[in-house]
């Protein structure tokens, strides 16, 4: 296989109670396709109970430089994905991907950027040119897949408000308009974020119709040349710097049966300072009109004599990354599965020219470790089916750690789309991913609260800790729909997402806000998000053990938990149990 890597040598001790000797390297198994040596050691100390001691050494091991990054298709990313499965093999699971592996292969390409060589212009009213500089004031790229060369030449800006086409809020922003010779710039998130208003799509919780994905897919069903996102940090929940790492560089795809050829040829992020900039030459407020967009009724805007023109040239490799699958699997009931879903890959390492003293240039290596994002998850998905294997099980449980989550939830939607086992077999399940180390707190908050039965579970498991469930404290974030569980929701599986509290005990509401903040701005998607020893690992532990209670109450029970009545997502479930 492409990803597979020569021996490499045990470079790390990982955290355990009883020490660095307690570790021994082990080769991959024959079902794994490879005899080569993991490069870091499986522990060897963990136990069934679920500690804090046994998360700190998969999430230091996980979050380890050896990995690079975890970026998918990547050799030394993929060596992470090794690594899982010769852990759910040492702590007693069954294979569960493809032809009896661990693993489902999943077909992916990387586009890169020659940022050099590619442009993004507007050329305004007045003639003046303004040539954006890549990570500063734009990130562009393309979804074509079978070329190396897009150019875009004198297409005209017309600004689509939120770009949102929601029949069922009577909504929609792009008019009767022909879009062909046409760029289409828009907000970040909905009309709701933007008013608070609970009558308008979701009010302060984002909808589908605000995530990303969504606009640059109906830009193209709109017949677009290209789409540009305007970006600002309280309704993208991020700041530039996050926009700026995680467009550029290698990104990830599914191979697309058209090679993207159903996308504009040019999708981007511009700041709001350019945005601003751009309506004023027109003699256009944005301020104004974001207000205006808001409203039913908007109308495009075109950007009367602004011309945008782009260039792209790109690097195209086609690669396979893997999703990770073991099965714990039941004893009276082993065609009806709990699912567990954490997600593997980050965004690997990056090398960048940078400029130091005057007249020297270096270059630097950034390793993107993702400690918290999903290091954290993955630990925690292990340490569950250690718990799980230990005794023996009326249901089965699938544990399932997706790569290419940060391209857009990939490899979850690949499984969705290409289950291992039917998906109105899977009773229920959870996802984890990204839990900050902050200590104990008094809640678990839950993301798309009021969905389903799940949350009742939940709630028990926490009042035996004599704790509480609580909603997400930000739904204008949209994280409902930007992590795995969405890609199963969708196929109606009842889905939980639940993540770690912000109401410490020691030091309230108040301390949890700042840790949250901190994280969000210094260490999300950048290559300072890494495992350190000082973690607090201690309240992790505990909503590790309540997710697991779920898992552990579902696999002991004939409960099919399912979604609340009128969730979005009901109707789909329905139909699916039907067909058992």
């Amino acid at each position: 296989m492409f990803y597979r890597l020569a021996t490499v040598a045990a470079i790390c001790a990982l955290v355990a109670c009883s020490g660095p000797a307690d570790q021994t390297p082990i080769d991959i198994p024959e079902d794994n396709a490879s005899n080569t040596h993991l490069p870091l050691p499986l522990p060897t100390a963990t136990s069934a109970a679920i500690t804090a001691d046994d998360l700190a050494t998969r999430i230091k091991t996980i979050a380890d430089d050896v990995f690079e990054g975890r970026g998918p298709g990547a050799l030394e990313g993929e060596l992470a994905a090794d690594w899982i499965a010769a852990e759910m093999e040492r702590i007693g699971l069954t294979p569960g991907g493809t032809d009896g592996s661990w693993f489902q292969t999943v077909e992916m390409i990387n586009q890169t950027v020659d940022q050099g060589a590619s442009s993004l212009t507007f050329t305004l009213p007045d003639e003046t040119v303004h040539e954006t500089v890549p990570k500063q004031d734009a990130v562009f790229w393309t979804k074509h897949q079978n070329t190396d060369s897009i150019s875009l030449t004198e297409s005209d800006l017309v600004f689509v408000g939120y770009g949102s086409v929601a029949p069922e809020y009577d909504w929609n922003d792009y008019g009767d308009v022909d879009y062909s010779g046409k760029t289409v710039i828009m907000l970040v998130n909905d009309p709701g974020y933007a008013t608070r208003d609970e009558a308008l799509f979701k009010g302060r919780a984002m909808t589908y119709y605000g995530r990303w994905t969504y606009k640059f897919e109906e830009a193209a069903r709109q017949g677009a040349d290209a789409a540009i996102v305007i970006h600002e940090t309280e309704p993208a929940s991020y700041g530039w710097d996050v926009v700026s790492n995680s467009w550029t560089g290698a990104q990830s795809d599914l191979v697309r049966s058209n090679g993207g050829a159903d996308r504009v040829a040019l999708e981007g992020w511009i700041t709001r300072d350019l945005a601003e900039q751009l309506f004023q030459s027109t003699g256009l407020d944005l301020e104004t009109l974001k207000k205006a967009a808001a409203k039913p009724g908007f109308e495009p805007v075109a950007l009367e004599g602004v011309k945008v023109a782009g260039k792209i040239e790109q690097s195209v490799d086609r690669l396979e990354s893997r999703n990770v699958i073991g099965i714990d699997k039941g004893e009276t009931a082993p065609d009806e599965y709990m699912l567990y879903t954490a997600h593997w890959d980050h965004l690997g390492k990056k090398t960048e020219k940078k400029t130091g003293a005057p007249g020297e240039d270096f270059y630097s290596d950034q390793i993107y470790n993702g400690a918290v994002d999903n290091a954290t998850g993955v630990g925690a998905l292990l340490e569950v089916a250690e718990a799980m294997a230990a005794e023996p099980r009326n249901r089965s449980t699938i544990f399932l750690s997706v790569t290419l989550e940060e391209s857009g939830l990939l490899g979850s939607a690949y499984y969705a789309e290409r289950p291992t086992v039917p998906l109105n077999s899977i009773v229920a399940g959870v996802n984890i991913d990204g839990a900050l180390p902050i200590g104990r707190t008094k809640e678990m908050r839950v993301v798309g609260f009021g969905s389903s039965e799940l949350e009742d579970i939940l709630a028990d498991a926490l009042g035996a800790q004599n704790r509480v469930i609580e909603p997400e404290s930000r739904p204008e974030a949209g994280t409902y729909y930007r992590s795995d569980h969405i890609s199963f929701a969708k196929k109606g599986v009842p889905m939980l997402y639940a993540d770690g509290g912000e109401d410490k005990l020691e030091g309230g509401i108040a301390a949890g806000k700042a840790a949250a903040q901190a994280y969000n701005e210094q260490r999300y998607h950048k290559p300072m998000d890494e495992y350190s020893d000082d973690w607090d690992l201690s309240g992790f532990q505990e909503d590790v053990q309540a997710l697991f209670s779920i898992g552990e109450y579902i696999t002991g029970t004939t409960l099919w938990p399912t979604w609340y009545e009128g969730a979005e997502f009901e109707a789909i479930r329905k139909e699916d149990m039907a067909k058992r």
